[in-house]
């Protein structure tokens, strides 16, 4: 996966450290330590000295319990009372306690009063924490899910804090008992707790975005046996998810990633433009131009590549100046929550439209179906006269060393043979060029490395037959070599026999001579049908990627094994072509010799050249049957192959 692009966010505002009463700050205040600590513990002497607060311990019984009451509702909202303290214990993971007053009266301590007070700590604990992370989480850097969640958090906060002034109220009417505040505060204790557990793990690990939700989502999973609490953490996920499903909206109703803090499941390669298609048709921009991440919200991850490729969709059509989107009619609020999952049955919608849009538009305005019956036209063969008087015109070329022919001598010689061949009707002929490769097919297939030591090619000796290939704008090319063979013996018959078996077979259709369906004409059928209903680019995609799969296997292109027989096959078929021309010139050079010398001497030469010619042809034909024996048990279709070629070698 690529590499994000790092996030610049703004930095928090300077009054929010200057001016910590204003924001809550203070609660997030370290103090150095505790008012009771032994070196500070108050005596009745130093405090009516000093004018300070008295110890707890120099109250009457009843008033202490009064005094711990009113602390404790100091305590709940993160403020240090008279005499219960907050200290903080540094360590591995910085926690929160609360201490009273060890002065408190020994009979209060042993009652239930000092008991129940530890009980309520853990609530006011809780409240800190929480606090804490609304502050904290409502910087810039810690995204939009983590300020929505803090936005949840503090109105939550504020029902919280009413209802302790509802209770310091019901205590400055003297209705309210340490056992009454206990009772009152049980009910959310467990809701505080929870949350307090989701915003440890989350500022421990730093969560952001779908970490956030996916943490939320689990502990309410995790909270089934106890309603409240699972329905405020669904309550909580609701709200934090409603910022991540408004990025959401705007990537499958429009196309566009608006994810200011990197937070969105589906990253962006900005360094991938669409521009690479033009240079190299195998880019990676359709691929990995928008990709999923690995953290990805758990509501979403079955439909995460439709969402995914829902974007794409429309944006790859705004991209080429079509800006098509979802219409607003059609759009609906996208929530997580509720009895129906309303948001599938959006994205699904919105999923459909883009597929049906894009679809329409690489059919109708960029005919798709032209484009690719005209690439069958040139580099399937379909309508091959055009390549027959291009080899004809551009034989002396093509003979040349690589590095001597002239690209631009053989892309004007294939101009010529267009316009004056049947291809001069494609409106798109003008798309087809040609190039000379620097190697093989061989070569660029990775197999010279199996050849014979013998057998390895020379660069220098590699000719332009066996380098040259054509092209189309735009589309992945496939090589083409082609031969010229005189027909001057039972040898040459039999070598235009396998040729012309073996062209038959990888591109036209069965004839009365053929038990067996060829290559490439059944395949594109297949996939002209298919084509014709689908849905989705995808779908275009993954049929043409059959198509070219099919074919690759079928032209044999995908077993070395093969392809290295068929190769030294045609080599030696080229050889005997070229002996032939050199035995006919060498043959009008004997003048100087009586004409039964000649004879003679003729005679034995070529007597003796076919001879070592038809062996190795015949041998090499032979080694053939057990390779392509092998191959159909994977392959099938090898079995009627060898079964027509091999016939050559029986004629």
């Amino acid at each position: 996966m690529e590499p994000m692009t790092p996030i610049s966010c703004p930095t928090t505002p300077r009054w929010n450290q200057d001016r910590p009463f204003l924001t809550g700050r203070f609660h997030q205040e370290t103090r150095a330590s505790s008012r009771f600590d032994d070196s500070k513990r108050f005596t009745p002497e130093s405090s009516s000295n000093s004018g300070v607060e008295q110890a707890i311990g120099c109250y009457d019984t009843p008033v202490q319990e009064l005094i711990v009451i009113d602390d404790l509702l100091s305590a709940m909202v993160g403020i240090e009372g008279r005499y219960i303290s907050i200290k903080r214990v540094h360590g591995k993971e910085e926690s929160i306690a609360f201490q009273v007053d060890p002065s408190m009266d020994l009979a209060l301590q042993a009652s239930s009063t000092l008991e129940l007070a530890k009980r309520i700590f853990p609530l006011c604990e809780c409240f800190l924490l929480i606090d804490q992370f609304v502050e904290s989480s409502s910087q810039f850097k810690n995204g939009l899910v983590n300020h929505a969640f803090a936005a949840a958090l503090r109105a939550l906060l504020l029902d919280y804090q009413a209802m302790v002034a509802q209770l310091e109220h019901q205590f400055r009417l003297g209705r309210l008992s340490l056992q009454g505040l206990w009772f009152y505060c049980q009910p959310m204790m467990g809701s505080m707790r929870a949350l307090a557990a989701v915003i440890h793990q989350a500022s421990a690990k730093h969560f952001v975005g779908s970490a956030v939700l996916n943490l939320l989502q689990s502990q309410a999973k995790a909270m089934a046996g106890d309603n409240s609490v699972r329905s405020l953490l669904e309550k909580m996920t609701e709200c934090a998810s409603n910022a991540y499903l408004s990025i959401l909206e705007r990537w499958v109703y429009e196309g566009i990633i608006d994810d200011p803090y990197g937070e969105f499941f589906i990253a962006e390669n900005r360094s991938l433009k669409k521009e690479s298609l033009s240079q190299d048709s195998t880019a990676k921009y359709w691929s990995q131009r928008y990709s999923l991440k690995e953290t990805i919200p758990g509501f979403l991850a079955n439909i995460a590549a439709t969402i995914l490729t829902t974007g794409k969709y429309l944006n790859v059509m705004r991209e080429c100046g079509h800006n098509v989107q979802v219409p607003i009619s059609e759009r609906s609020k996208l929530t997580i929550f509720g009895s129906n999952h309303h948001y599938l049955e959006c994205i699904k919608a919105a999923h459909e439209f883009a597929s049906k849009e894009l679809v329409s538009l690489i059919k109708d305005k960029y005919d798709l179906i032209g484009r690719l019956r005209s690439i069958k036209h040139y580099l399937l063969l379909d309508q091959g006269d055009f390549l027959v008087h291009f080899m004809d015109i551009a034989r002396d070329e093509l003979n040349k060393k690589v590095h001597e022919i002239s690209v631009e001598k053989l892309q004007s010689l294939l101009d010529l043979a267009l316009r004056t061949t049947a291809a001069a009707a494609d409106p798109r002929h003008e798309d087809l060029t040609c190039c000379v490769d620097r190697a093989s097919l061989l070569t660029t297939l990775g197999m010279h490395k199996d050849l014979d030591s013998n057998s390895i090619e020379d660069p220098v000796s590699i000719t332009g037959l066996e380098t040259f290939s054509l092209s189309y704008k735009g589309i992945r090319s496939m090589n083409s070599n082609g031969t010229a063979i005189r027909r001057s013996s039972l040898l040459c018959r039999s070598m235009l026999k396998f040729i012309s078996s073996l062209l038959h077979y990888l591109t036209f259709e069965a004839s009365r001579e053929l038990s067996f369906s060829c290559v490439l004409e059944p395949n594109w059928h297949v996939m002209h049908d298919r084509l014709q209903s689908t849905k989705s680019v995808d779908e275009v995609i993954q049929h043409h990627d059959f198509f070219l799969d099919k074919c690759l296997r079928g032209c044999l292109l995908l077993l070395p094994d093969v392809l290295k027989k068929m190769e030294k096959l045609k080599s030696v078929c080229l050889q005997y072509a070229a002996a032939t021309q050199w035995l006919i010139s060498s043959s009008i050079d004997i003048n100087s010799q009586s004409h039964s010398q000649k004879t003679m001497i003729r005679d034995a030469t070529v007597t003796e050249s076919i001879f070592n010619f038809e062996r190795e042809f015949n041998s090499e034909l032979q080694s053939l049957g057990p390779v392509l024996s092998k191959g159909s048990q994977a392959e099938p279709y090898l079995t009627h192959l060898s079964q027509w070629i091999l016939g050559v070698s029986k004629e």
